[in-house]
């Protein structure tokens, strides 16, 4: 009897968190609608109230969507999502290149039942970490997020096992990165080196943790993004990969301080 209770459990379990591309996309469509038109009374009946862990914007937990950068109408200019059919998750990166209200948002979805259970964004601003929305809004278009071929695609675990290396170097300076060349780093609009031997392995801190991270993987474009809160401050981040042969070729980077540059100087500081 035992057996059989834990086999149904499994599969009910495996039934709710089943999800495919199309319905994905569909999803983020309905969120890019939103984020366009500053209403997201659409979106959110999309929401699956009876598992709902609720919208989260710069690590704060908001209930009223009024409250959220969702209510704003924001005129966007560049969007890439990933999409996550393992852990029915996806990750939107946003780019309002505009001289009155420029942003670069990035938000991760996630799902339960086919329908969305948690709204988890990175919102970045004039003020915040090497904000500079022309060089990120130019550079995203330099770059090539295509589709891998299927025979070429790194496996989900050496694409999380190539970001994660990464992010413990921070705290960790013995840890070997599979470092990409070229590899480059576009953060917060600081572009690194974009020449064939431009490398990611130079600016980056030490002692500094990077916890609590949430993973979206798509293997199609080899790519993770991975929000977290940076350093014992906390601040709220979106480290995002792109992974080929195994190898770190981009990451993008945005950072949510609070106070201006994170209290830093302007500096190559990762």
């Amino acid at each position: 009897m035992l057996p059989s209770l834990l086999a149904l459990t499994l599969l009910a379990a495996t039934t709710t968190s089943h999800c495919t591309r199309p319905q994905l996309t569909e999803a983020v469509t309905s969120y890019l609608t939103a984020q366009t038109l500053g209403d997201p009374t659409d979106f959110s009946s999309r929401f699956d109230n009876s598992t709902w862990l609720g919208y989260h914007e710069n690590a704060i937990k908001l209930i009223n969507l009024n409250s959220s950068i969702l209510n704003t109408p924001l005129p966007i200019t560049h969007n890439r999502s990933l999409y996550d059919t393992t852990s029915c998750a996806t990750y939107t990166e946003v780019i309002v290149n505009s001289t009155t209200t420029p942003y670069v948002i990035g938000t991760q979805l996630r799902y339960a039942n086919h329908k969305i259970n948690k709204v988890d964004s990175v919102v970045t601003k004039p003020g915040d970490w090497l904000f500079n929305i022309t060089g990120y809004a130019y550079w995203v278009t330099q770059e090539n997020w295509d589709t891998i071929p299927e025979e070429k695609r790194d496996t989900r675990d050496t694409i999380m096992k190539a970001a994660d290396a990464y992010l413990d170097l921070f705290n960790n300076s013995d840890v070997t990165v599979p470092w990409g060349t070229p590899c480059v780093r576009l953060e917060g609009g600081l572009y690194g080196d974009p020449g064939p031997n431009g490398t990611c392995a130079v600016g980056v801190p030490t002692g500094v943790p990077l916890t609590n991270r949430r993973y979206v993987i798509d293997e199609t474009v080899g790519a993770v993004d991975v929000l977290l809160d940076f350093g014992n401050s906390k601040w709220p981040d979106s480290h995002e990969f792109r992974v080929e042969g195994g190898r770190l070729r981009y990451v993008h980077t945005m950072t949510h301080c609070g106070v201006p540059n994170c209290g830093l100087s302007l500096r190559k500081f990762r």
